[in-house]
């Protein structure tokens, strides 16, 4: 959860305080310690392992998100914001020591080759995935724009291993899915990527245009399983669903470094009922956007209580060595309170239950039970965070189907409709 919660994203140049005598001296004894592994330890280390190693432990000291990121990690971690990149567009799991196609992506170059769903990839470019992790499978099937790779598939019914050649391309990835439940809307935020807000936008004007003003009954707002992203984009998202008020403030440790940022008037879905669901797995960005539809009385938030990351992390490029994720500010919902360790608790709760091949094997996910996070202000022994489990089917999601029975009204609740003439806001 710590490595893809949400990231503001930009460079910062602050002067920091000279340092006292006493710090040089410390750093002088890690010189002495750094030059005594080198020489002396029974191996020979890597003296940039060594390096990275060292400033990794410093970090992690302070908090569970701050780290140190060197240059592959740092592209990744832009390559994940930026939303795309470029591969083959397959969603792929681990079998038995292959990789397994879960479902090509329609329209990308493995849908065109021929890839199907069940598909096991037995070698890459003539490799063996045998003894490959996923994510090295992964990493090798990744690559440049118009590169060609060789796969060697699997398939059930096939009387012998399928060779496909394939040229990679530019693979988007989809940061919302959408579908209408009949007379209801329903969009997912998988994650707050730099493509959030437009897949948004373009999912509310397909339910609009195919579901008539008057039969839509309203939208429920899936941020389940949702661990985080751009904070840009946790606003823009809070932001298209209301009119006016404050969707977050953050705070940093000097008073003048307080940011707020405001609605905007315009809301795209023309004021229909909101239901936002959350649980366990929903944290940092999408709980900013709970948050603030949930003070703001613009939706009513249904589930369970959410993992409770109410921290910022800063992206400080260190040039070709890579970047700096610092933990530099926490945030507050409209009312001012802090996620930090407590989460957004629901205005319905709605429990999931886990299927019995589950029971005992998925544990509860929170903030709070992570070593060395900061303490929050209002964080009690009941801690943050719940169960991260979401059906896979609709029909047997009890969290889904309790807001689509809400917004129909065949359910009741004083917390539905939401009103946002009872704004909670801050003194």
């Amino acid at each position: 959860m710590g490595a893809t919660a949400m990231s503001a994203i930009y460079s910062v140049t602050v002067p920091a305080e000279a340092a006292g005598a006493s710090t040089y001296r410390e750093l002088s004894i890690f010189g002495d310690v750094f030059e005594r592994v080198r020489a002396q330890y029974v191996t020979p280390p890597k003296d940039d392992q060594l390096i990275e190693n060292a400033i990794n432990g410093m970090l992690s000291s302070l908090d569970p998100h701050s780290s140190y990121m060197n240059a592959k990690d740092a592209d990744e971690m832009r390559t994940q914001t930026r939303g795309e990149f470029g591969g083959l567009g397959i969603e792929v799991t681990m079998e038995e020591e292959l990789v397994k196609v879960i479902t090509p992506i329609d329209d990308t170059p493995a849908a065109r080759a021929g890839v199907l769903a069940g598909d096991l990839i037995s070698k890459i470019d003539g490799q063996d995935v045998r003894g490959l992790k996923l994510e090295e499978a992964v990493d090798k099937m990744r690559g440049k724009v118009n590169t060609p790779i060789k796969l060697t598939i699997l398939r059930k019914g096939a009387d012998k291993p399928i060779e496909l050649t394939i040229v990679r391309d530019i693979i988007a990835v989809k940061a919302v899915k959408f579908r209408e439940e009949g007379d209801v809307g329903y969009l997912r935020v998988i994650s707050f990527t730099e493509k959030t807000f437009d897949d948004l936008e373009k999912g509310i004007e397909k339910i609009k245009a195919d579901v008539p003003a008057d039969k839509l009954k309203g939208y429920v707002l899936d941020l389940r399983l949702n661990p985080g992203g751009l904070l840009d984009q946790a606003i823009n998202v809070s932001d298209a669903f209301l009119e006016r008020g404050e969707i977050v403030s953050t705070r940093g440790r000097n008073e003048d470094e307080t940011r707020r940022f405001n609605a905007s008037p315009g809301d795209l879905t023309d004021g229909k009922p909101v239901i936002v669901l959350i649980n366990g797995g929903s944290a940092s960005a999408s709980e900013i956007v709970a948050g603030a539809l949930q003070d703001l009385r613009r939706a009513t938030v249904v589930g369970t209580r959410s993992f409770g990351k109410g921290s910022v992390q800063t992206i400080i490029p260190m040039g070709d060595a890579g970047a700096l994720r610092l933990t530099t500010a926490l945030y507050y919902t409209p009312s001012g309170k802090s996620i930090q360790g407590t989460g957004i608790t629901p205005d319905i709760k709605v429990d999931q239950p886990l299927p019995p091949e589950l029971q005992g094997k998925v544990e509860t996910a929170g903030e709070s039970n992570l070593r060395g996070h900061i303490k929050g202000q209002s964080e009690s022994e009941e801690g943050s965070g719940s169960s991260a489990y979401v059906p896979p089917e609709a029909k047997d999601d009890l969290q889904l189907q309790y807001a689509l029975q809400l917004l129909r009204g065949e359910k009741t609740d004083p917390s539905f409709p939401a009103n946002p003439e009872k704004a909670e806001l801050k003194n």
